[in-house]
Protein backbone atom coordinates (compact mmCIF):
# COMPACT_ATOMS: atom_id res chain seq x y z
CA UNK A 1 0.00 0.00 0.00
CA UNK A 2 1.08 3.08 -1.08
CA UNK A 3 2.13 5.99 1.75
CA UNK A 4 2.08 9.77 2.25
CA UNK A 5 4.79 11.70 3.70
CA UNK A 6 5.01 15.46 4.66
CA UNK A 7 8.16 17.17 5.49
CA UNK A 8 7.76 19.64 7.99
CA UNK A 9 4.47 20.90 7.07
CA UNK A 10 3.42 23.96 8.57
CA UNK A 11 -0.51 24.45 8.03
CA UNK A 12 -3.08 22.50 10.86
CA UNK A 13 -5.71 22.72 8.52
CA UNK A 14 -4.18 21.25 5.32
CA UNK A 15 -2.61 18.61 7.10
CA UNK A 16 -6.12 17.58 8.60
CA UNK A 17 -7.58 17.73 5.50
CA UNK A 18 -4.84 15.50 4.01
CA UNK A 19 -5.37 12.98 7.18
CA UNK A 20 -8.93 12.84 5.90
CA UNK A 21 -8.02 11.77 2.45
CA UNK A 22 -5.31 9.06 3.98
CA UNK A 23 -8.58 7.93 6.22
CA UNK A 24 -10.84 7.74 3.57
CA UNK A 25 -8.40 5.22 1.28
CA UNK A 26 -7.07 3.75 4.08
CA UNK A 27 -3.45 5.28 3.25
CA UNK A 28 -0.80 5.49 6.17
CA UNK A 29 0.09 9.19 6.74
CA UNK A 30 3.86 10.05 8.04
CA UNK A 31 4.77 13.36 8.98
CA UNK A 32 8.34 14.53 9.69
CA UNK A 33 9.13 17.27 11.96
CA UNK A 34 9.57 19.75 12.97
CA UNK A 35 6.01 20.67 12.10
CA UNK A 36 4.79 24.22 12.27
CA UNK A 37 2.03 23.11 14.80
CA UNK A 38 1.11 20.86 18.05
CA UNK A 39 -1.09 17.30 16.87
CA UNK A 40 -2.99 18.84 19.58
CA UNK A 41 -3.91 21.95 17.68
CA UNK A 42 -8.02 22.37 17.09
CA UNK A 43 -7.58 23.11 13.38
CA UNK A 44 -6.10 20.13 12.94
CA UNK A 45 -8.49 17.87 14.63
CA UNK A 46 -11.27 20.19 13.33
CA UNK A 47 -10.09 20.08 9.41
CA UNK A 48 -9.67 15.86 10.13
CA UNK A 49 -13.11 16.00 11.82
CA UNK A 50 -13.95 12.72 13.48
CA UNK A 51 -12.20 10.84 11.12
CA UNK A 52 -8.82 10.69 13.21
CA UNK A 53 -9.03 7.42 14.64
CA UNK A 54 -9.47 6.08 10.77
CA UNK A 55 -6.05 7.36 10.04
CA UNK A 56 -2.55 5.40 10.38
CA UNK A 57 -0.60 8.22 11.46
CA UNK A 58 2.92 8.32 12.09
CA UNK A 59 5.32 11.02 13.40
CA UNK A 60 9.08 10.70 12.94
CA UNK A 61 11.73 13.64 14.53
CA UNK A 62 13.70 14.04 11.13
CA UNK A 63 14.18 12.64 7.56
CA UNK A 64 17.08 10.53 8.44
CA UNK A 65 15.05 8.65 11.29
CA UNK A 66 12.47 8.05 9.31
CA UNK A 67 14.95 6.69 6.55
CA UNK A 68 16.44 4.28 9.44
CA UNK A 69 13.46 3.29 11.38
CA UNK A 70 10.65 2.90 8.36
CA UNK A 71 11.90 3.08 5.43
CA UNK A 72 11.70 0.03 4.50
CA UNK A 73 12.02 -0.13 0.63
CA UNK A 74 9.76 1.44 -1.88
CA UNK A 75 10.47 4.61 -4.02
CA UNK A 76 10.65 7.71 -2.70
CA UNK A 77 8.28 9.69 -5.00
CA UNK A 78 8.98 13.83 -4.93
CA UNK A 79 6.06 16.12 -6.47
CA UNK A 80 7.86 19.11 -7.11
CA UNK A 81 7.03 21.98 -9.10
CA UNK A 82 9.94 22.31 -10.79
CA UNK A 83 9.84 18.25 -12.19
CA UNK A 84 9.81 17.48 -15.30
CA UNK A 85 7.65 14.19 -15.49
CA UNK A 86 3.54 14.58 -14.77
CA UNK A 87 2.59 12.47 -12.40
CA UNK A 88 -0.03 10.82 -14.53
CA UNK A 89 2.60 9.76 -17.09
CA UNK A 90 4.37 7.66 -14.33
CA UNK A 91 3.61 3.92 -13.27
CA UNK A 92 3.39 3.77 -9.83
CA UNK A 93 3.68 0.81 -7.53
CA UNK A 94 2.12 -0.05 -4.35
CA UNK A 95 5.30 0.68 -2.42
CA UNK A 96 6.17 3.59 -3.41
CA UNK A 97 5.83 6.71 -0.79
CA UNK A 98 4.84 10.16 -1.76
CA UNK A 99 6.55 13.12 -0.61
CA UNK A 100 5.28 16.48 -0.38
CA UNK A 101 7.39 19.64 1.11
CA UNK A 102 6.12 22.26 2.86
CA UNK A 103 3.32 24.86 2.20
CA UNK A 104 6.17 27.94 1.90
CA UNK A 105 8.95 25.67 1.17
CA UNK A 106 8.57 22.49 -0.73
CA UNK A 107 10.62 19.79 -0.48
CA UNK A 108 14.19 20.42 0.43
CA UNK A 109 17.31 19.68 -0.89
CA UNK A 110 18.61 17.40 1.52
CA UNK A 111 15.45 15.30 1.49
CA UNK A 112 15.34 15.68 -2.40
CA UNK A 113 18.25 13.95 -2.66
CA UNK A 114 17.20 10.57 -1.34
CA UNK A 115 14.79 10.54 -3.76
CA UNK A 116 14.07 8.43 -6.49
CA UNK A 117 11.44 9.60 -8.80
CA UNK A 118 9.98 13.74 -9.08
CA UNK A 119 6.73 14.33 -10.45
CA UNK A 120 4.86 17.53 -11.05
CA UNK A 121 0.76 18.36 -11.25
CA UNK A 122 0.75 20.53 -14.08
CA UNK A 123 -0.28 24.01 -14.23
CA UNK A 124 -1.76 26.01 -17.19
CA UNK A 125 -1.26 29.27 -15.02
CA UNK A 126 2.19 30.77 -15.21
CA UNK A 127 1.26 33.54 -12.15
CA UNK A 128 0.44 30.44 -9.86
CA UNK A 129 3.38 28.92 -8.10
CA UNK A 130 1.51 25.93 -6.99
CA UNK A 131 -1.44 24.25 -5.46
CA UNK A 132 -2.70 24.20 -2.14
CA UNK A 133 -0.65 21.01 -0.21
CA UNK A 134 -3.84 19.32 0.44
CA UNK A 135 -5.21 19.39 -3.20
CA UNK A 136 -1.92 18.23 -4.63
CA UNK A 137 -2.26 15.23 -2.29
CA UNK A 138 -5.61 14.41 -3.18
CA UNK A 139 -4.74 14.19 -6.87
CA UNK A 140 -1.71 12.45 -6.47
CA UNK A 141 -3.33 10.03 -4.45
CA UNK A 142 -6.24 9.39 -6.43
CA UNK A 143 -4.09 9.02 -9.55
CA UNK A 144 -2.16 6.01 -7.77
CA UNK A 145 -5.41 4.13 -6.24
CA UNK A 146 -6.60 5.27 -9.97
CA UNK A 147 -4.21 3.05 -11.43
CA UNK A 148 -3.36 0.08 -8.62
CA UNK A 149 -6.83 -0.48 -7.71
CA UNK A 150 -9.26 0.65 -10.35
CA UNK A 151 -10.43 -2.74 -11.18
CA UNK A 152 -11.19 -3.67 -7.19
CA UNK A 153 -14.48 -3.31 -6.42
CA UNK A 154 -14.90 -0.71 -2.84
Amino acid sequence: MPAVVLVHPQIPPNTGNIARTCAATHTPLHLIEPLGFELSDRYLKRAGLDYWPYVTLHCHPDWPTFLKTTHSGGRLIAFEPSAQQIYWDFSFAESDWLVFGSEPDGIPADVLATCDAFLKIPMWQPAVRSLNLSASVAIALMEVYRQLYSSTAL
